[in-house]
């Protein structure tokens, strides 16, 4: 048996352990999504997720692939967030032959809590480092899933100095025009973001295209300038 899988059992019987019935129907409401969840709060994950890693060691990409991907399809919805914890936590894992994995998550994924996270956290460090990576991401803004199409803003978050600037201005170009509430946050986020990089560029990017952004676009843009 995989060494794995006593990983996995290990820390749902710890969150079920410690699971709280009040918590879990708070965060089940603020999410607003049928998902279970354990009532388990981000501090106390993040020490069981610490409980499990002197449980068991991962020492493969095979296990890391596993581990994060059972933990994925669990049915509470923590699991999720511990899914991306350890794909995060395990970085010398985060190579090319991970984005498979970290896109499987993605367009499973249901929500902005977990979209936000894979996309700018695990996602976004893979698309900076192989750029090729980026005929993916062109792919995804003209998906039928809107949590893709935000994806495809958020890789740019963290990215800095280093961010594609032709493919982001293209990307919120193609996207400026759609009434949804998530995309048009996701624009003013990452050009608020890229701001703190280069304010004058921003400033002048909103002036130029103030017809297509949205007024929240704009807000969310300007926010701290």
């Amino acid at each position: 048996m995989s060494l794995v899988i006593p990983m996995v059992i290990f820390i749902q019987q710890r969150m079920a352990e410690v699971g709280n019935a009040d918590n879990a129907k708070a965060m089940q409401a603020y999410m607003k999504t049928e998902q279970d969840f354990y009532g388990v709060k981000a501090p106390e994950r993040k020490a069981i997720f610490k409980q499990a890693r002197e449980h068991t060691q991962i020492t493969s990409f095979i296990e890391y692939k596993r581990l994060v991907l059972w933990l994925w399809s669990g049915e509470n919805r923590e699991e999720q967030y511990l899914a991306m914890d350890a794909a995060e936590y395990y970085t010398s894992f985060r190579t090319l032959e991970a984005f498979p994995v970290y896109e499987e998550m993605l367009t499973e994924a249901s929500h902005w809590d977990t979209v936000d996270k894979i996309s700018s956290n695990l996602i976004g460090p893979l698309v900076k480092e192989h750029r090729e990576l980026e005929d993916v991401v062109r792919g995804w803004r003209q998906s039928d899933n809107m949590w893709l199409r935000r994806a495809s803003l958020l890789i740019h978050l963290k990215h800095k100095k280093e961010t594609n600037l032709s493919l982001l201005e293209e990307t919120i170009l193609m996207l400026a025009g759609e009434q949804e509430f998530f995309i048009r946050k996701a624009i003013g986020w990452v050009l608020r973001e890229y701001a703190k990089t280069d304010a004058e560029y921003v400033k002048s990017f909103v002036q130029r295209y103030q017809e297509q952004l949205s007024p929240l676009s704009q807000k969310e843009a300007l926010k701290n300038l």
